[in-house]
């Protein structure tokens, strides 16, 4: 049997979502898995050490690095913990970020500027033999690593949620990008709906910005009126740009208005989304619940990753399978 071992921080906010993925694998018959911490001890001017809690000699270890870390103590603690992997003597160090911070700053937009997401893949290059993440920012960071490197689509878990819980949404449906960038995004999912049998539009928010997180207008480019509307973004930050498309969607007189984000960040609060019908967010981040929010796991499709990983089949296939499946239920 495989031996593979689940690093996660047991004191982390995102504890619970790693150990749904130890769960999973867990079940699997021929891997045999562990769980194991990371010890973090702190110093009194603020530097801090780590230790792998237990033996990890000749096994496929996954990092589930938390996700829910501020950005600083969330770079410095990856990089610690890959020093600590890599010096423990394991067959494989696996990374796995279910939010991977930084990936927003990717390009050079002016001059004299860092870019963030390179120098990030530079590190993890370097100690790790591959990585994993869901729904990037900007799909062509995975270029900027030197090792293999997974960007999960989360919309087969989307649209498994909708079709059990929520089947009146996919009723006369229209996706909705707030801007042109989120283009390839939404005509991702509408192909998967379209596959299962549902008929699916879409539409695109057009919006200007004055500076950084803050929209100036938006304007909707499709036919929106009288229909269900499904704004899909990979991250809510302020919302901002997702309130304002939810306002033009009202001025273009929509149905029913939706809204999807595999990461929830909220960083100024969840009040401003009380205009939507509903939101729903994935677990990739711990957030502060509202009433009209419901998660959408992804633990599972984390899971299913990591076990194909491990016994060395397709990952590719893993999504043409969701997709018969899906087909199947139409």
């Amino acid at each position: 049997m495989e031996e593979v071992a689940v690093i996660a921080d047991f004191k982390g906010r995102g504890f619970g979502f790693a150990r749904e993925i130890y769960e999973y694998l867990k079940a699997k018959k021929d891997i045999d898995v562990a769980l194991i911490d990371v010890e973090k001890s702190m110093f009194k001017d603020g530097e801090f050490k780590v230790r792998i809690s237990e033996n990890i000699r000749r096994k496929k270890c996954f990092l589930i690095h938390d996700s829910n870390k501020e950005p600083c103590e969330w770079l410095t603690e990856l990089i610690f913990v890959l020093e600590a992997l890599n010096f423990s003597s394991p067959e494989e160090v696996n990374v796995v970020l279910p939010y991977t911070r930084f990936a927003r700053q990717e390009r050079k937009e002016s001059s004299r500027v860092s870019v963030n997401a390179k120098a990030l893949a530079d590190i993890i290059s370097m100690y790790a033999t591959r990585g994993m993440t869901v729904d990037l920012h900007a799909g062509q960071m995975q270029e900027f690593f030197s090792i293999p490197f997974d960007n999960l689509y989360p919309f087969p878990s989307l649209i498994e949620f909708l079709k059990e819980k929520h089947a009146e949404i996919l009723d006369n449906l229209v996706l909705v990008s707030s801007d042109l960038g989120g283009g390839k995004r939404i005509e991702s999912l509408a192909k998967r709906l379209n596959a299962g049998g549902t008929k699916t539009e879409i539409a695109f928010g057009y919006k200007t910005r004055e500076k950084d997180n803050e929209v100036a207008k938006t304007m909707i480019i499709g036919d929106v009126a009288g229909k269900n509307c499904l704004v899909v973004d990979d991250i809510i930050d302020t919302g901002n740009t997702l309130v304002k498309t939810l306002g033009a969607l009202k001025e273009k007189r929509a149905g029913k208005i939706y809204a999807y984000a595999t990461h929830g960040l909220f960083t100024e609060g969840v009040e401003k989304f009380a205009g939507f019908d509903r939101v729903f967010i994935s677990d990739t981040l711990c957030c502060e619940k509202f009433s009209n929010m419901e998660i959408v796991s992804l633990a599972s499709l984390f899971g299913e990753a990591i076990y194909r990983t491990v016994v060395g089949t397709s990952l590719s296939d893993l999504f043409n399978e969701i997709k018969k499946e899906q087909e199947n239920l139409f």
